[in-house]
């Protein structure tokens, strides 16, 4: 049987995969736009010249690089938290709050949108230090049983 938190964990899973993905196209899109690859081998094979990321591509490239700096922490964290056991509706509110605010952090930085690009991020941090300490009191502070 599946733990309650389970299904809540895998959404938020997908949607982040997800908004990765897209934001993977975006800079995509970015490159092709400016007509250059950063990487001579790939700048080769597609025929176009090696230029540094600008503009779209440049952005979508740094929220690439936060994501890779903050999901897999926030994954390995609220999985903890799903195979403690923790209460399905702390795991609605705090993997939905991460999830909601790691879309918005992505849609601010390509945007360019201060201060709502801090505070999505600051949004999603505290949701993750939020279940780091439901993880701990659960796992070293329940009473058994």
């Amino acid at each position: 049987m599946m733990p309650p938190a389970f299904k809540i964990w895998v959404a938020s899973l997908v949607v982040l995969f997800l908004k990765m993905h897209f934001n993977s196209g975006l800079q995509k899109r970015g490159r092709l736009d400016q007509g250059g690859y950063p990487r001579p081998e790939d700048a080769k094979m597609f025929g176009v010249e090696q230029k540094e990321d600008t503009g779209l591509a440049w952005r979508a490239g740094r929220c690439w690089q936060n994501d890779l700096e903050n999901i897999p922490l926030y994954l390995f964290v609220s999985l903890a938290y799903v195979l403690a056991g923790g209460p399905e509706l702390w795991a609605y509110i705090l993997f939905g709050t991460y999830t909601a605010a790691r879309v918005a952090h992505t849609a601010c930085y390509l945007l360019a949108l201060q201060p709502w690009r801090l505070i999505a991020y600051a949004t999603a941090h505290f949701a993750q230090l939020g279940i780091l300490g439901l993880v701990i009191q659960r796992v070293f502070f329940a009473k058994p049983g």
